[in-house]
């Protein structure tokens, strides 16, 4: 008898197949969002070449219904001259998208929406954020995709620093 037959009816079994991963989007859309344009504000002496700086963070929790989170993508992209350091420009958005995922197994639901869900609804916030800066009198800001591996690698260990930091500043009995 081979190793992959059952000794009742001598059939071969199947492999076990992997869990089949869902992701649709339920709903994306601007929770918050901020344009200021500095240099219209107040002006700028001298060469505004602009010098871009963007943070960005992701956030995901649980919603009420089966198998939905709310993703919540959050920039902040400042644009300050490159001769003198004087702001251009400060955008803010929180770009959230609200998913439906099943078949990820739970251990790894935590990366699979910090990394997974971010980059669906990219796309989306690269065109928010090209349209604001254009209206809002600037050239079209193209923005590179995020790495979003990386920047949960990065909250984990934050995380981690910040759990060590608690447990060392714990007294002792």
């Amino acid at each position: 008898m081979a190793d992959n037959e059952t000794p009742e009816n001598n059939t071969p079994q199947q492999p076990a197949q992997p869990p089949q991963i869902t992701n649709r989007i339920i709903a994306q859309y601007v929770r918050d969002m901020s344009f200021e344009n500095i240099l219209a504000q107040k002006g700028i002496s001298g060469d505004a070449t602009p010098d871009i700086q963007a943070r960005v963070d992701v956030d995901a929790r649980k919603r009420g219904g089966d198998d939905q989170f709310e993703v919540i993508t959050k920039l902040n992209i400042t644009s300050k001259t490159k001769e003198k350091g004087e702001t251009l420009f400060v955008l803010e958005v929180d770009y959230a998208g609200v998913f439906q995922v099943s078949g990820v197994p739970e251990e790894q639901m935590g990366p699979y929406l910090m990394i997974e869900c971010p980059r669906l609804v990219f796309p989306y916030i690269r065109k928010l954020v090209a349209d604001l800066t254009r209206e809002g009198g600037f050239q079209s800001l193209n923005l590179e995709q995020f790495d979003y591996v990386a920047l949960y690698r990065a909250k984990l260990a934050a995380q981690m620093e910040a759990q060590k930091k608690m447990q060392e500043n714990q007294p002792v009995n």
